[in-house]
C-alpha cells in the first residue's frame, strides 16, 4: 500500500472556510468516482507544517493542510494523477488549485500496521540529521503501537522536503519518545483535525 501525501496552505487572502470547502469538494469527487487502485483519502488541518515554508508570507513555519491519498501500487499513482484532472474531477481539482499557495509532496509506503486514516489524529514524523545510525523497525515502533489501527509509513519518493517516517496513531506511542530513538533521530508529533476522512 502506498500513500501520496501533499502538504499545502491557502494563498494569501483566501479564507480558510472557502479553502476547506473546495478541498472537501475534491475529496468527495474522488470518493464518488474512485480511480482504479484508489483506496480512499483524507484531509487534515494542522496547526503547523514544519517542512512547508513555501507560500508563507515571511517564509516561516505555519498552519496548513495534509492530504493522504491511499493507492494500491505504483501503477495507481499514474492513474490517480491522470484522473485528478480528467472529466468528472477536473472542476473540483481546478477549484482547490486556484486557491492554493505553497505545496510540497511525497509518496510513502506502509511498512507495518494498518492503512487506517480515520481516527488517526496523531501523526509522529521521524527524521534524522545527515548520516545517522540507521534504526531498526522495533526502535521506531517501540511500545504502544497498535498494529490493528496504527500504521508506520516510510517515505519512498520525496517531491520536496518531507520526513523519512510517519507513524499514524490514536495517541503518541512511547517508542518514538526522544530517549528511545537512536542518536541523530528525532520525532515531532503533530495533532490533526479532520477536514475530510471519507
Amino acid at each position: 500500500m502506498l500513500a501520496y501525501l501533499t502538504w499545502h496552505r491557502p494563498a494569501e487572502r483566501v479564507d480558510a472556510p472557502v479553502y476547506e470547502r473546495a478541498l472537501e469538494r475534491f475529496h468527495r469527487s474522488l470518493a464518488h468516482r474512485p480511480p482504479s487502485g484508489f483506496r480512499g483519502s483524507a484531509s487534515f488541518r494542522l496547526p503547523i507544517v514544519p517542512w512547508l515554508t513555501t507560500g508563507s508570507p515571511d517564509g516561516a513555519e505555519g498552519p496548513g493542510y495534509e492530504d493522504w491519498y491511499l493507492i494500491e501500487d505504483w501503477a495507481a499513482v499514474g492513474v490517480l494523477e491522470e484522473a485528478a484532472v480528467a472529466a468528472g474531477h477536473t472542476s473540483a481539482h481546478e477549484g482547490i488549485a486556484a486557491l492554493a499557495g505553497g505545496e510540497t509532496a511525497a509518496i510513502y509506503r506502509l511498512v507495518e500496521g494498518a492503512a487506517q486514516l480515520r481516527g488517526a489524529e496523531t501523526a509522529v514524523w521521524v527524521s534524522s540529521a545527515p548520516n545517522p545510525l540507521r534504526p531498526s523497525l522495533p526502535a521506531l515502533l517501540g511500545d504502544g503501537m497498535d498494529p490493528a489501527s496504527d500504521g508506520l509509513w516510510r517515505r519512498c519518493l520525496g517531491l520536496g522536503p518531507a520526513p523519512e517516517y510517519c507513524l499514524l496513531a490514536r495517541e503518541t506511542p512511547l517508542g518514538v519518545s526522544g530517549g528511545r530513538l537512536p542518536s541523530g533521530w528525532h520525532a515531532r508529533t503533530v495533532g490533526r483535525q479532520p477536514v475530510w476522512d471519507g
